[in-house]
């Protein structure tokens, strides 16, 4: 039996191509998906604990809540009795904070949020044991700075010039000393790491004379855990110690919680791919079948039982299975290097290709084809040896009230119904209800496609007969000639046009609300904020006060308040200019108010808390302050603007209860509008700054939607997988009607169809089944992103449904051309059919 499926694979090998092409497709996915989280992970791991193998004992302060939450208690004089303890090599006392290197242009270098600064602390040979210097030396004066080596060639730094560092405390130009190279334990992927000398980066990031924590480097062949035990006898309050393993092992538990979260996308994404594959080949077994009954049955008449003949047609689906896997696991690794070029920001590393990955490559590449063509075997089984003998094809029409439609009908209508009980509910599990609805629904439309395909095509035949009324008709006859197979190539391609769509309305959806959360209520041309996130004050607004022709207001926010029974932040502004920075869409009392001492409330916390304007409410406050306040003005605001607050109050109030407050950002409008000469402007009078960014309505727009832009451009590459797939379906199927037509496209051609009529006619067949998988898929995709788009709504004020009908119709017409180029190779074979063989074949 081997044998005899080994020979009909060669014997069909231009049949199963597309099928072993469709399972090497959905196994490199797979295995470019787990190689990559594993080479990803591991690169993680070893770049977070890159480098603890020289500490032996770390020694951190704790936060001292009387010192304002600054660590605290570890001083010069703790790190030289740690020194000497037995055992102890030497001990390098550590401060670390915020530190951002402006480029050339006076703009911050690398992420800001990974920014560092640190402290260089030479042992007494001179040299810090953390830091391998290619160029120059560290650090050894209060205006001399040194960096690591990616930021330096990023901002084409050399020793000896010029470079301006920002730090909380302001901003300076210091001279570069020198260059070097660290590990993982100082400089995270991405970012940048300024050394400073010792005393500089303590005034910056700590206090004089203190550090956040001391690393304990070991004597040769001393015992590690003897060693924590003397430090933890000598330690002061308010301080612990752990060895550097274990510190290692927590800093790579922390850096890889992320890294799984997209191997698990990349792993559902090659799922879907595999799923779409299933109907590729369980498409294609069912047309190899076909048109192999009468040899099947040849074989059962000579004596072979109907499992022998079953057991003969599953190994032929194993080993295409086998030899597409091995390709797809050749294919996957390389995919997998792909993904770590075009994701430069992740660590790179070798590529990791476990035994584990390779068994589940191998088990889904050859069980899938076998799942995927146990139906159609089993129907040729059901045939008796003499009746397949008499025809060259037995074919199950999709009928109405056939126990598959009506089965399939329930499940459509019972996942319908609970997608829209889980949007119109929006409870606590209204998206498990709906993704289990959706799924459910799904499984139903894939059933039901075979009944579907008649009216849909219907819908389209009198375009496509107005176009080309001979070569229209016939493509359209020969699309509805066998239901269930071009159900089955639809169903590949409406499951990809299903995660486009949903993808492109929620994606619509959310970007269209974001913009009307961050830029619709900003009347300002700049907005001021941290680069690094690092908390500023109202004095750090105050520069701007020499800045001829501009109008300004820090949003100084004061936490701790209850108002009224609620918990409630304040934001202090400026009453005379803030109506020109910020829109406010008054609904009640007058924002003039506030320059009489009185709040303004936004009317969602309004509406919580049951206030109305003239209400006058008991304040207090953690630090036992009491007061009152009067409601002067109640506005329309979305509760997850970052820029409109839910209470305003003018910064004088503010100031009464909060001598430090926190400021969100500042607000600053120039007379000339926004233009080059104005944003040089702001930010020259704010000091050259790089630890703070000047943005325009534009780049908050950008930044605040390019989370969302650069995930759904992830899942559209993924998607793009299954649309492949669903092409391929259609080529396949094609190519497959054609050999089964072979005697009709002779008789055709006969007829005088010339080459021409006949390649139309199979390019329209083609975007028939485009036109039927792309208008079910799209509907599908349009109604799921509307029922999650609900959910949304009750946690998000102000979002709305959006259709993005020029990215639904650019998605509609990528799907079309996919069908049209799938179309290119079976046209050519049915054009150029053998007239006199083809008309002679039975």
């Amino acid at each position: 039996m081997f044998r005899t499926a080994l020979r009909n694979v060669f014997a069909h090998k231009a049949r199963l191509l597309m099928t072993a092409f469709a399972v090497m497709l959905g196994v490199t996915f797979i295995t470019g998906s787990l190689v990559y989280g594993d080479s990803l992970n591991q690169a993680t791991t070893a770049q977070a604990t890159d480098g603890y193998e020289r500490i032996a004992v770390n020694v951190a302060a704790e936060a001292d809540p009387a010192n304002g939450g600054r660590p605290g208690n570890l001083d010069a004089h703790t790190a030289t009795a740690l020194a000497k303890l037995p055992g102890v090599a030497a001990a390098a006392g550590r401060v670390d904070g915020f530190a951002a290197v402006a480029d050339r242009d006076g703009k911050p270098l690398g992420n800001g949020k990974d920014a560092q600064g640190g402290n260089f602390a030479p042992a007494a040979d001179g040299k810090d044991p953390a830091y391998r210097f290619t160029e120059g030396s560290g650090p050894t004066g209060k205006d001399t700075i040194a960096l690591d080596e990616a930021t330096a060639a990023k901002g084409g730094y050399r020793v000896g010039d010029t470079v301006r560092v920002g730090t909380n405390k302001g901003a300076s130009s210091y001279t570069l000393s020198g260059i070097f190279r660290t590990d993982g334990t100082k400089l995270p992927a991405g970012g940048s790491l300024t050394l400073f000398a010792g005393a500089t980066a303590q005034k910056f990031f700590l206090e004089p004379g203190r550090y956040q924590n001391i690393e304990l480097t070991a004597t040769p062949g001393a015992d590690v855990t003897q060693l924590l035990s003397r430090v933890e006898s000598v330690l002061p309050k308010g301080t612990s110690a752990v060895t550097g393993a274990r510190l290692a092992q927590i800093k790579a538990n922390l850096a890889t919680s992320g890294t799984s979260t997209m191997s698990q996308i990349l792993v559902g994404f090659a799922a879907v791919a595999l799923f779409v594959a299933t109907f590729l080949i369980s498409n294609t077994f069912t047309m190899l079948v076909a048109r192999r009954t009468r040899e099947l049955a040849l074989m059962r008449a000579v004596g072979a039982t109907r499992e022998q003949v079953r057991r003969i047609l599953l190994t032929e689906s194993l080993l295409v299975g086998a030899i597409a896997s091995v390709a797809g696991l050749a294919v996957g690794t390389g995919v997998a290097a792909l993904l770590q070029t075009l994701f430069a920001d992740t660590p790179a590393a070798p590529l990791v290709l476990t035994p584990t990955t390779v068994i589940i490559s191998m088990l889904v590449g050859t069980l899938l084809p076998m799942v995927a063509a146990w139906l159609p075997i089993r129907r040729a089984m059901a045939i008796p040896p003499v009746a397949a003998l008499s025809a060259a094809e037995h074919t199950a029409p999709a009928r109405p009230g056939s126990l598959r439609s009506g089965l399939s009908a329930a499940l459509v209508l019972t996942g319908t119904a609970a997608v829209v009980y889980g949007a119109l509910t929006t409870g606590k599990d209204a998206r498990t209800v709906i993704g289990l609805g959706a799924a459910i629904a799904l499984t139903g439309t894939i059933g039901l496609i075979p009944l579907l395909s008649r009216p849909v095509v219907a819908l389209f035949r009198p375009l496509l007969t107005r176009l080309a009324p001979v070569h229209g008709d016939l493509a359209v006859r020969n699309t509805v000639r066998d239901p269930r197979r071009t159900g089955a190539t639809a169903a590949a391609l409406a499951i990809a046009l299903t995660l486009a769509s949903g993808l492109s309305v929620l994606g619509a959806s959310a970007t269209q609300y974001l913009d009307r959360a961050t830029t619709h209520a900003l009347g300002a041309d700049y907005v001021v904020k941290s680069a690094g996130g690092q908390r500023m004050t109202p004095a750090t607004a105050t520069p701007l006060k020499k800045l001829a022709g501009a109008t300004y207001s820090p949003l100084n926010q004061s936490t701790g308040y209850r108002l009224g029974g609620s918990e409630s932040v304040l934001t202090g502004v400026d009453p005379a200019t803030i109506g020109k920075l910020l829109r406010y869409d008054v609904v009640e009392g007058s924002l003039d108010n506030l320059a009489k001492g009185q709040i303004a409330v936004a009317d969602f916390k309004a509406e919580q808390a049951g206030w109305h304007v003239g209400q006058t409410l008991p304040l207090e406050r953690q630090n036992d302050q009491r007061g009152s306040l009067t409601i002067g003005a109640i506005y329309q605001a979305d509760e997850q603007s970052d820029l409109m607050p839910s209470i305003t109050a003018p910064d004088s109030l503010v100031a009464r209860y909060d001598s430090t407050p926190s400021t969100a950002g500042i607000l600053v409008a120039t007379d000339g509008g926004p233009g080059r000469a104005a944003l040089a402007g702001v930010t020259h009078a704010l000091g050259d700054n790089p630890t703070l960014s000047v943005l325009d309505q534009a780049d908050i727009r950008a930044q605040d939607s390019r989370g969302i832009g650069d995930q759904l451009n992830v899942f559209y590459a993924l998607v793009s997988m299954a649309l492949v797939i669903a092409a391929l379906g259609i080529a396949n199927t094609l190519a497959m009607s054609v050999l089964e037509r072979r005697k009709e496209l002779g008789t055709l051609r006969a007829l005088g169809l010339d080459r021409a009529g006949v390649t139309r006619m199979i390019r329209l067949e083609a975007l028939l089944l485009g036109a039927l998988g792309a208008t079910l898929g799209t509907v599908m995709g349009v109604f799921l992103g509307w029922a999650l788009g609900r959910t949304l709504q009750a946690n998000v004020a102000g979002y709305e449904l959006v259709l993005p009908w020029g990215r639904l119709a650019l998605t509609i017409l990528i799907a079309l051309a996919g069908s049209l180029l799938a179309s290119l190779w079976p046209a050519r074979r049915a054009a150029h059919v053998d007239i006199p063989a083809a008309t002679a074949a039975q």
